[in-house]
């Protein structure tokens, strides 16, 4: 078979992975558009805030800090870049230029979306399983290893002489 004849045979194929590397190529570049697109938009949700003193930025900030983002579930709603977490940010910030105290932003919070969106719930009748929860779970291993080393104690009892003197066949080779 000479050259050309390899070549016009080989060509529909050629062109059939060009066109593929051709949609693999875009397809890789759409992917990254849409990520780069998605970070940039979490980034400019929210604007340059004003606040008419320093205290109320620090109750902003501390109180953005204290509430749970209750779409990401587990990032504060100042660090999630989720929708939701932008209008609760935005709702923290007129409550506080309003004047509003942190215990009324809070109060205001935990009714609207519940005890979940503080990241320590109070320790309520609701919440005791909770809070109580981790002791319960290192007093039930702490029984169970101690029961487990009282077994073992108690497995190694001393051999009667008719378990001794088979021991003792057992170990020369006797049947």
């Amino acid at each position: 078979m000479s050259l050309r004849s390899t070549l016009r045979y080989s060509r529909p194929r050629l062109g059939a992975l060009v066109s593929r590397v051709r949609a693999l190529v875009a397809g890789f570049a759409l992917f990254f558009a849409a990520g780069a697109i998605g970070t940039a938009g979490a980034v400019a949700i929210d604007q340059p805030l004003e606040f008419e003193n320093e205290r109320q930025e620090e109750q902003y900030y501390r109180l953005v800090q204290k509430l749970r983002c209750t779409v990401c579930q587990s990032e504060t709603i100042y660090e999630s870049g989720a929708q939701l977490a932008a209008d609760m940010r935005e709702r923290v910030y007129e409550m506080t230029v309003n004047g509003r105290s942190e215990e009324e932003i809070i109060s205001y919070m935990t009714r609207r979306y519940g005890d979940y969106v503080l990241y320590k719930p109070p320790f309520q009748l609701n919440t005791a399983l909770l809070w109580v929860s981790p002791f319960l779970l290192l007093i039930i291993g702490g029984v169970t290893w101690l029961q487990v080393v009282r077994r073992r104690q108690s497995a190694e009892t001393e051999l009667t002489e008719s378990e001794r003197r088979a021991l003792e066949r057992f170990r020369r080779g006797d049947s």
